[in-house]
């Protein structure tokens, strides 16, 4: 059971984020739109996570690399498992988004 906890948020095996980009993944940053116009990672995808399962036509691609990311790591986690739901096979947790931008530069 704590492994199931520690990799949904992320936790544990070290995840080479900037090595995930550098291969074509993409972010998809889920705070409200108030949060990502106050600060985000260029280049990256703002979906709400309360909007999340309305707008996943806009990945089309079940296949590509995700990384969620919020504020924080806890909707970006919801957001993980959420996409796993829907089918997305390659989605990582990337936490909150000022920490991630430092992992991926």
């Amino acid at each position: 059971m704590l492994k199931s906890l520690l990799r949904l948020f992320g936790i544990g095996n070290k995840i080479d984020y900037k090595q995930l980009m550098q291969n074509g993944a993409i972010i998809i940053d889920v705070r409200s739109t108030g949060e990502f116009t106050s600060g985000h990672i260029k280049d990256s995808l703002n979906i709400p996570l309360n909007q999340l399962t309305n707008n996943v036509s806009k990945l089309k691609n079940k296949q590509q690399t995700i990384i969620t990311c919020c504020a924080s790591g806890m909707r970006s986690a919801s957001a993980k498992s959420i996409l796993q739901s829907l089918g997305y096979e390659h989605v990582y947790n990337g936490g909150g988004w000022y920490s991630l931008q430092r992992k991926i530069m």
